[in-house]
């Protein structure tokens, strides 16, 4: 398929990334695609992004679970691999990876299930091709001497264990989700804040689930 086969706004989306990359040395975000197209709905131009996947402009780096990569070639830059090569496979420059945001730590309710998650995209700088990952967004000041506040993302990945002095988010009696240090010891599992005016907590293991251990966090401003 030629670009000439793809409708004018993905047109604009895929010339952007290429120019984006040639210029920055570095893949845009979707945020900084958006600006660069001229739109408001990032959540569009995440639309535009997977109908170039679907159209071979856009692919998924081999092995790297989400990773989007932009699909060119050093001379020919109108299909997304070229005739003719012996390697079939075309030259891929690394773009942002997206993962599920579930919402926020907070109170009330279980981690939502990755069906109703929304997408958000994860700097290279943090996710390190780790796979597994999701993100939260921060509620409260509970691990503010870890300079971890209020709003902040966070990521996460998905372990089957877990160590001491890990930071995991934790799932406490099935109902209440929080961010805090993991601990265990003959008595049990322990939930440490890092603010001063906190106290850490001691559970039952039976009452606490590990969801996801901290890999990095994203601050809006």
């Amino acid at each position: 398929m030629k670009t000439s086969d793809l409708t004018k706004r993905q047109q604009a989306v895929l010339k952007f990334i290429r120019a984006f990359v040639q210029s920055e040395g570095r893949s845009p975000t979707l945020a900084e695609i958006a600006k660069g197209v001229g739109s408001s709905a990032v959540s569009t131009i995440h639309k535009h992004v997977q109908h170039l996947m679907d159209k071979g402009f856009l692919v998924r780096s081999h092995g790297k679970g989400n990773n989007l990569v932009v699909a060119t070639s050093a001379d020919d830059e109108t299909t997304p691999s070229r005739p003719g090569r012996s390697d079939s496979r075309a030259e891929v420059t690394p773009i942002v990876r997206i993962f599920p945001f579930c919402g926020d730590v907070a109170a009330g309710s279980p981690i939502l299930p990755e069906s109703r998650a929304l997408p958000i995209e994860v700097p290279n700088s943090i996710h390190r091709q780790r796979d597994e990952l999701f993100v939260l967004r921060v509620r409260g000041d509970s691990m503010i001497d870890d300079a971890i506040l209020d709003g902040d993302l966070v990521v996460l990945q998905r372990k089957g264990e877990y160590r001491n002095g890990d930071r995991v988010v934790a799932l406490i009696d099935r109902e209440e989700v929080t961010l805090k240090e993991f601990r265990r010891d003959a008595k049990g599992v322990w939930l440490i804040p890092h603010n001063s005016e906190l106290q850490p907590r001691c559970y039952a293991p039976q009452r606490i689930d590990i969801q996801g251990l901290l890999v990095g966090v994203m601050r809006s401003c």
